[in-house]
């Protein structure tokens, strides 16, 4: 086996050489030979989770362990190697396909994933609604604009909000990136939307109530009690649950953490966990929910580094 310095290491993980010295000392690195005051260490030993990097959140949280064995596993995958650019772009070519696949499916669309695919490359598909072509040629445009605003780290405002939403409903002008002005209902759902008189109102709250959390709340659990709750405004006449699920792409993008896509095939549990939160008070189903598909994307890219 090929041993290297505590310098040469220090230098390939970008950590400084006191730190690395303690993290031979505490046994944090498999397989460190010790010679008297020297520490060798194997070429290929990967870099420790630096546990002082974990995201502080409240003791009391029931999902503390949960949250920091999904940090850890995101420390982990930080300190791999980088994915090549060809990686990446397989891999967000058949996210945006399954994103959009889904995400357009829970509110009706009825293109399968494979026309899915096809109508995000330019083809039509025969028989099939104009509407649902560009519903998905809508929401690849908008996670597209999702991701420059994550990479921007442009901070979420109203403004942001209306123009993902005008990418969404791109198929109806007179109703995209506006509030809706008339009060709507959804069919069996344990909550009545925001008046209209109160929408802007509410999305102010909102969206202060959200950067407030984010100097006590663990990221994962805020991001999810924002979506349930712009959910429960649902401020727009259409296209809400593709604009909020949007939304909640970008907040986990931005806050370090992989896009989901909220399976069509989970759609009983996701719409339980809003009715959890409206009829019970309790937002824990859809913060599982969440991270259960965060833990599932981390899981992806370390599959995809191992081989």
């Amino acid at each position: 086996m090929e041993y290297v310095t505590v310098t040469q290491m220090a230098a390939k993980w970008g950590l400084s050489t006191r730190r690395v010295r303690k993290l031979c000392a505490d046994n944090s690195i498999e397989g460190v030979l010790r010679e008297g005051k020297k520490y060798l260490i194997p070429a290929t030993a990967p870099r420790p989770i630096d546990r002082r990097k974990l995201r502080k959140q409240h003791s009391s949280s029931c999902f503390t362990q949960l949250f920091r064995s999904i940090d850890e596993k995101k420390i982990r995958l930080d300190s791999m190697r980088p994915l090549t650019t060809g990686e990446l772009a397989r891999l967000r070519e058949e996210f945006l396909i399954d994103f959009t696949y889904n995400s357009n499916t829970i509110e009706g669309n009825t293109l399968t994933l494979q026309e899915t695919a096809l109508v995000l490359e330019g083809m039509t598909i025969d028989q099939k609604p104009l509407k649902d072509h560009l519903e998905a040629i809508g929401h690849k445009d908008a996670f597209i604009y999702v991701e420059e605003l994550a990479q921007t780290k442009t901070k979420i405002g109203e403004r942001e909000i209306k123009e993902i939403h005008a990418l969404v409903l791109m198929h109806r002008p007179q109703d995209k990136g506006s509030y809706r002005k008339i009060p709507v209902r959804i069919a069996g759902a344990a909550t009545t939307p925001t008046h209209p008189y109160e929408i802007e109102a509410s999305m102010k709250r909102l969206l202060r109530t959200n950067e407030e959390r984010k100097k006590t709340m663990h990221p994962i659990e805020r991001i999810a009690r924002f979506h349930l709750e712009f959910e429960g405004i649902h401020p727009f006449i259409d296209g809400n649950g593709r604009t909020g699920r949007l939304l909640l792409n970008l907040e986990l993008l931005q806050s370090g953490y992989p896009a989901i896509s909220v399976k069509f095939t989970d759609r009983k549990r996701y719409y339980d966990a809003f009715d959890a939160y409206y009829r019970d008070g309790q937002p824990n189903a859809m913060v599982e929910l969440v991270a259960s598909y965060i833990n599932e994307q981390l899981d992806r890219y370390f599959e995809i580094l191992s081989l």
